[in-house]
């Protein structure tokens, strides 16, 4: 399997060779060159596996250049009930007849964020062992993607991590994860701004090769294509936990910011498995709910980002976006740059009078929008049906899956975080506490470790450079 730009300027690479870069040199984002193509008799064969073994016949595909006793033992040492809690790694439960809840946030930080980053920091103490070498990752976070991020690289062999994050604009629980870290290795940023001035930063220092090279940068944001391949076996394994016949097809409702979870989908679904619909849940910031609605993309300028009881997709640019549009126009490179340019330039591009548009309902896409009202509405109708506390991200799924579920046709809502992580808005819906699992009680009374900076590459730049020499000195 070779990886190509979306920008199509990059050399075509294998697997390897991409994982712990973020951008392609050109500045596009890594795509296969094609989908493998999942037919009856490999989901037949599939159907029976558990989610190690599942994960291993995907993952060969997508990473033929690690060798298949090497990609199990990684794979094999990632997915553990010990490390998930369940054996079954993702557990759907059916709230009722057709409407599932697939959980996905069993990992150490109770976000669906561990299901790929722990395989991303074995992936990437395998890639560094091999080589000798080691490894600056920089990254933002809305939330989730920081601490997932931190625990999986916490004590793993020449890796560093300096993770980005909106200042004060997380919650508490979350915030707390991160910043009470005491590693060495993990250098918590909390930047002057939105997560968008995070991300900006990101892809700035990804785009200066010469200190990418010098400092050997590499990213664990969803830019990264070993995120998105690892978040396409849970959409096998959950379809396969709510049907009972390969036949049958299901909708998949995502709650969405970067667009990396629901990416994942529409690979699947472009790789064969029985989706009829992705469904797009945004929070008021509904950047991609607008373009999938209308054609439109419009970001919005900081200042324009709301902060919203659904932090984690208080998010205006959508990285992952680009790996959709590549698709949605052909895979034509020339028209993705085009798009792009248009989008530095302007903030904006429109696809609505083009055919492009109408190739949306083609790729099963539908989408919505959720509000603070609504996710403390759907958090109460859902604990007093079903005796079930969701987060508020889920809420906000659940809210937009429950508007274009059709008779007859599963709908399985993609739990992306579990609610003790906002315990604020939980209580405002509930009038009581969401239970806090065992061994984080306390958390937020922790001692915390961070810098604070302006929105500013080049500051970022300079803490990276002090560290790194610092400790070579």
């Amino acid at each position: 399997m070779r990886y190509v730009s979306t920008r199509g300027g990059a050399t075509p690479a294998a697997f390897l060779d991409i994982l712990l870069g973020g951008l392609m040199n050109d500045g596009g984002l890594a795509m296969p060159e094609r989908y493998p193509q999942i037919g009856a008799t490999d989901l037949a064969k599939w159907r029976g596996l558990s989610y190690p073994e599942l994960a291993f016949e995907i993952l060969r595909l997508y990473a033929d250049d690690i060798s298949a006793g090497d990609l199990k033992k990684i794979v094999d040492k990632t997915y553990t009930a010990e490390v998930f809690h369940s054996a079954d790694i993702t557990p759907v439960r059916e709230l009722e007849a057709g409407v599932f809840i697939a959980g996905l946030s069993n990992g150490p930080t109770l976000a669906f964020k561990d299901v790929a980053m722990q395989l991303l920091g074995n992936l990437f103490e395998h890639a560094l062992v091999k080589t000798g070498s080691e490894l600056n990752i920089l990254g933002a976070t809305s939330g989730d993607t920081g601490s997932a991020a931190e625990y999986a690289m916490r004590g793993k062999r020449g890796i560093r991590v300096f993770m980005l994050s909106p200042h004060q604009k997380m919650s508490p629980f979350q915030t707390a994860q991160m910043f009470s870290l005491q590693d060495a290795n993990i250098i918590n940023i909390a930047v002057r701004g939105v997560f968008d001035d995070c991300q900006d930063i990101v892809k700035a220092v990804s785009n200066d090769h010469a200190f990418k090279s010098r400092y050997n940068i590499g990213t664990v944001n969803s830019i990264n294509w070993a995120r998105v391949v690892a978040q396409i076996v849970y959409y096998f394994k959950t379809y396969f936990a709510a049907t009972q016949s390969n036949d049958q097809q299901v909708s998949f409702a995502v709650p969405s910011g970067n667009f990396g979870n629901i990416c994942a989908g529409h690979i699947a679904r472009c790789m064969g498995l029985p989706i009829r619909k992705l469904i797009l849940a945004t929070n008021e910031n509904d950047v991609l709910d607008e373009f999938f609605r209308s054609g439109v993309y419009r970001v919005r300028p900081p200042d324009r980002v709301q902060q919203t009881s659904s932090p984690s997709m208080d998010i205006s640019k959508a990285s992952n976006f680009e790996r959709f549009v590549f698709d949605l126009v052909g895979r034509d490179s020339k028209a993705v740059t085009g798009l792009w340019r248009q989008l530095d330039r302007d903030g904006i591009f429109d696809l609505s009078r083009t055919p492009h548009f109408s190739r949306i309902a083609d790729f099963g896409f539908v989408s919505g929008s959720s509000r603070h009202a609504d996710r403390l509405e759907t958090i109460r109708t859902i604990y007093r049906k079903f005796n079930q506390m969701i987060d508020t991200h889920t809420a906000d799924g659940v809210k937009v899956g429950l508007e274009h579920r059709e008779p007859g046709v599963p709908l399985i809502c993609l739990e992306t975080a579990l609610p003790a992580k906002f315990a604020a808005t939980i209580h405002e819906a509930l009038g009581c506490d969401p239970e806090v699992p065992y061994g984080m009680e306390g958390l937020e009374r922790l001692p915390q470790r961070f810098c604070v900076l302006d929105a500013d590459e080049i500051a970022v730049k300079d803490l990276i450079a002090r560290s790194c020499d610092a400790r070579a000195a």
